[in-house]
Parts: C-alpha cells; structure tokens; sequence
C-alpha cells in the first residue's frame, strides 16, 4: 500500500527551485526521520518562468514567482512553499507565515566570462535583468554596456555562450545547488555586495496551520533568520522593488548583526553607503539605516527607492 504523504511542498518547476525543494524535503526526513516518500514535492510552472524577454519590473514584479504556489497554498492543495526568499515580495498577505530559513549558502555573485569586474574588455556587453547588478557593474565600469537576460541558469549560460555577452552574473549559492561551483569566479562580498536574501531558502505555510507551522518550523536556523529578515526589512523601509538598485550584506555573530548596504541610481553614476552594527533582536536597526541612506542619497537614487511602506 503506497503511503500518503504527511505534508506536500510547493515549488517552481525550474531545475534550481527543484533542487531547492529536494534539500527542504531532505532535511525535513531528516529532522523527523521519516522516509523521502513522507513528503511529496508538487511543482507549478511559475508566471516569472513563463516570461522571460523584458525584465520583471515590466511585467509584474517579484509576485510572478509566487502568485501561482500562493493560489495552490490558500487553497489547501499544498501544505507549505519552498522559494528562493530574494524573489519573494516584502509584504506578504496576512494568512501565509515564513516559518523556516534553512542555513543560508553562499551569499556572493560569481561573474561569468572575466576573472574580475576589472578584467572586463573595454566596453564590455554584460547581460543581466537585475537593476543591482546592472547599477554595480556601471557604476565600477561605466564604459560597458547592460543588456536584459532572464531565464534559469541553463538559459542565461547558453545565451552567453552564443555569443549575447562578454560576461553575466550568477548567485554562486545557485550555482552549487546544481553542483556547478567550477563556474565563474566569486566576486569579493566586501566590494560586490548581493541581493536582499541572497542564498536562503524559505519555507512558508498558512499562519493557522498548527500542524505544518509544528513539522517545519524546526528547520528554522536563527541565524540565518535574523540575516535575512534584517536585509528585507531594509528593503521594506527603503520601498524599494524590481527596480530599485539596493544591494546588502548582513553577517551574524554572538547575537550581533553587520549590516553594509549601498544603493544606486538606475544607471550606477550615483552611489551611497551606510553601514552598522546591531543586536539581532533589534527590529528597528533595519529602519534606520534606511534613512540614514535615503536621508544621504540623490534624486537620481531616491527616484527609485519610495521610502518608508
């Protein structure tokens, strides 16, 4: 008799969303100790990977990679989601929680097609959707040129291979969930910050779902908790969205969080940074280094950014 399944996970169809779920389905056996077959991965073809020639801030934002596990999730036809939390939206409805952060991976970007940002030919043709990376890479290198590239990983490495781009940018936590770490080169996080949430794994259920929110919620690593909810609640307080250039590191120890972020105008002439050191139960740390930036920043930065939500 085939056993039912105690719980199903949601996911995007992608081979790195899947990779993703594979490891929450993993450590969530583990944790139990339950068979594999105790958890059944239920993929969705998100809208985000249906789209994939104009950048998100044109067809609906960070919304396109949950709307469709959202429906499934309120629904009941699932009983949790797996994302990527740096695609997720800051504010989200009331009746879904982020119950767990699984230990965040590598947070830094590899650069695909030079040894460094310096190593790029002289007018470079670099392809990325991210308005972060494009506002980096033009800010330190104003002489290259950005055009869009979308798509999973597989895509946007064959578009550079025929020949679209001298160079592309990949999130090397990415990367080694496909056991592809021999590609690119890691860029220094210290000079080359990355995106809010970059290499954590969310799980989210509904918020009166006693049971699900018990299974999962021990698959929460706090310090990756706090890392994380701190770079989205600057975000949040920024206002920023698809199209705002923030970048942001924050790094755990003893019960302290290191926050560095920098903000850009679209085209990267214009940059600002702030940077400060907090208790990680400090809610607020977030929000006033937001302001402290807004409050340094150009119209041609604050044009992007709609500030405090």
């Amino acid at each position: 008799m085939t056993q039912q399944p105690l719980l199903k996970l949601g996911t995007r169809r992608s081979p790195l969303a899947l990779a993703q779920a594979e490891e929450a389905r993993a450590r969530l056996c583990a944790a139990h100790s339950w068979d594999s077959n105790a958890v059944e991965l239920v993929p969705v073809e998100a809208s985000g990977d249906k789209v994939q020639d104009r950048p998100l801030a044109e067809i609906g934002g960070k919304a396109l990679w949950t709307k469709e596990l959202d429906a499934w999730l309120a629904a009941g036809e699932i009983d949790a989601s797996v994302h990527s939390l740096k695609d997720v939206e800051t504010i989200r409805p009331d009746m879904f929680e982020l119950i767990a952060i699984l230990p965040r991976a590598d947070k830094r970007d590899r650069l695909i097609g030079a040894a460094s940002i310096e190593d790029l030919p002289k007018g470079a043709v670099v392809g990325t959707s991210a308005p972060r990376r494009a506002a980096q890479v033009l800010c330190k290198r104003p002489d290259c040129r950005v055009v869009t590239f979308r798509g999973n990983v597989a895509t946007r490495l064959a578009k550079l291979e025929a020949g679209e781009a001298d160079a592309t940018f990949l999130a090397a936590a990415g990367l080694s969930r496909l056991g592809q770490d021999d590609v690119g080169t890691p860029l220094d996080p210290a000079d080359w910050l990355p995106a809010p949430a970059q290499g954590a794994i969310a799980i989210e259920c509904r918020a009166g779902d006693e049971r699900a929110r018990e299974l999962l919620s021990v698959l929460n690593h706090a310090p990756s908790q706090a890392e994380v909810m701190a770079e989205r609640a600057l975000l949040l307080a920024l206002g920023g969205g698809c199209h705002s250039p923030i970048a942001v590191r924050c790094d755990y120890a003893d019960g302290q969080l290191t926050m560095h972020a920098a903000l850009f105008s679209p085209a990267g002439q214009e940059r600002v940074d702030g940077e400060a050191t907090f208790a990680a139960d400090d809610v607020d740390a977030p929000t006033r280094l937001a302001a402290e930036l807004l409050g340094k920043a150009t119209s041609g930065i604050t044009a992007v950014f709609d500030g405090p939500q």
